[in-house]
């Protein structure tokens, strides 16, 4: 524990109270024209990366500290003492025990991401071939009645997301069995 953690988890899980265009609208603004930040991304990649960022990370952040709280200190203890350096330690005794929960946060990140609409609509302003995701593009095609079209890009989508989270799946078993 340490003094602020309520805060910081209340930002962890802003993202999941927020509707995701109250998100885009908070993204738009933070990093957008005339950003208080002095960081202006709208438009851009960037903000791609950065609205699916916010709308997903909580989702990995959730995932993975259960697993570190429950981590059994005395297996790096053991680990240090045998004479491994730290890095050694992090990378063979406390990221396989972790995989399984980073594995879980990714799949859940990833099919939240396909899905994101909201957030990205307001930053990223949706620019063919720049800015343009599936989620928008379905919707746009939808709106021009161009049903054909939307329908071959969220096959697409729905192919990658069972192709990805199958993979993540067989990942994470294969990781399950290694770390028992």
């Amino acid at each position: 524990d340490f003094r602020g953690r309520k805060v910081v988890n209340a930002l962890i899980d802003l993202p999941f109270a927020l509707p995701t265009i109250v998100a885009g609208l908070v993204l738009l603004s933070l990093y957008g024209k005339g950003s208080p930040v002095g960081i202006d991304v709208a438009f851009t990649r960037a903000a791609v990366g950065l609205a699916l960022l916010f709308v997903t990370l909580p989702f990995v952040v959730r995932s993975v500290q259960p697993v570190l709280i429950e981590l059994d200190i005395s297996m790096e203890e053991a680990a240090a003492s045998l004479g491994a350096r730290p890095l050694t330690v992090i990378r063979r005794v406390v990221l396989p025990s972790l995989m399984p929960a980073i594995i879980s946060g990714v799949a859940l990140s990833f099919a939240r991401a396909l899905g994101e609409f909201g957030s990205l609509v307001l930053i990223t302003g949706n620019l063919p071939f720049k800015t343009e995701v599936g989620s928008v593009y379905i919707f746009g095609q939808i709106q021009k009645d161009s049903l054909p079209a939307a329908a071959a890009v969220y096959v697409a989508l729905l192919i990658v997301a069972l192709v990805v989270l199958g993979a993540l799946s067989f990942v994470s078993q294969r990781q399950s069995r290694h770390v028992l």
